[in-house]
């Protein structure tokens, strides 16, 4: 995600954003059309027709609408994606407490906690964080190991290695943990409750953030938009030479500039989860959680996530 602010305004306008490099090919090669138009039509009196503007008036108008339509729908995707980590970042800090508060002696209340639970509870802590990152990975369909062998207890990373589904076969691990307390009576039976609703909690994140990383904007309204502004930005300057002579080509460059700037963008944020300037930085959020978790076990910190260039992953 880009998260650099410290830009003016002016710098802003002349260098910010990055949907130029991917649209500054197809921008070229519709303003290049448009050169050659605009030099036939005044140079070659067979060519000097023109269809008008109204054409490209009463489509501009309609198409500036869907391809806000299709932007809306995928800032909402982005949005919700956003939120789902939020409740994240809530909720493993939420289990977190829970783990190191709620868990008592066998003894009850007020005797000091033996050694045994004091492990468990760092080992579940720890299970959380790989929680956390092997959600990372398994959204942007890459490997955790690497990731997981620094986080993970010892022999845990045997347990979901190869598993189609790592951060699942985690929360199911982590309920068979805490099965493992309430044997051993370090789990109060009222309090059995409000942990597996942190688990339940997980399992709908994740349950929400694959829904949205299965289930795109349908294709053929995607094909159908790019299309639409492909020919209407190639034709433009068929109607544009009468009016704006000389000068199409700079007219023709802007519009096209604005059309496959804003259906870039929408293409872009469809998918949060990626890893493209503008998607969402799971990379920091994930950092975040661990510093955050790691610090109540009193462990030393990873280093805190920084932006590269502006851009944080």
């Amino acid at each position: 995600m880009w998260v650099e602010r410290n830009r003016s305004w002016f710098a802003t306008v002349a260098l910010g954003g990055y949907v130029l490099p991917r649209i500054w090919k197809r921008t070229l090669m519709v303003t290049a059309v448009s050169v050659i138009v605009t030099v036939l039509y005044h140079a070659v009196p067979v060519f000097h027709h023109s269809i008008g503007d109204k054409p490209f008036a009463l489509i501009g108008l309609p198409l500036g609408i869907f391809l806000g339509f299709r932007n809306n729908a995928a800032y909402e995707r982005f949005w919700e994606g956003r939120k789902l980590w939020g409740s994240l970042v809530n909720t493993s800090r939420s289990l977190t407490r829970q783990v190191l508060t709620l868990l008592e002696p066998e003894e009850g209340p007020g005797a000091p906690k033996p050694d045994a639970l004091i492990a468990f509870e760092r080992h579940f802590v720890h299970m959380i964080i790989g929680y956390v990152h092997a959600l990372r990975h398994h959204l942007r369909d890459t490997d955790s190991t690497s990731t997981l062998e620094r986080i993970l207890p010892p022999g845990e990373l045997d347990r979901v290695r190869g598993d189609d589904n790592v951060p699942l076969a985690l929360l199911q691990r982590m309920g068979e943990l805490m099965s493992e307390a309430r044997q051993r009576h370090w789990v109060n039976p009222y309090h059995v409750a409000i942990f597996e609703q942190s688990l339940v909690s997980l399992t709908d994140i994740q349950g929400a953030c694959e829904r949205i990383k299965s289930t795109p904007i349908p294709y053929s309204y995607t094909v159908l938009m790019h299309r639409i502004v492909a020919g209407y930005c190639t034709l433009l300057p068929f109607g544009l030479d009468e009016t704006a002579g000389d000068a199409t080509p700079l007219v023709v460059l802007a519009i096209s500039y604005a059309f496959f700037g804003l259906d870039a963008i929408g293409a872009e944020i469809e998918q949060p989860f990626g890893t493209d300037i503008n998607d969402l930085p799971l990379g920091g959020i994930s950092t975040t959680i661990e510093r955050n978790l790691r610090a109540r076990l009193r462990e030393e910190l990873p280093p805190a996530a920084a932006p590269y260039k502006g851009v944080l992953t």
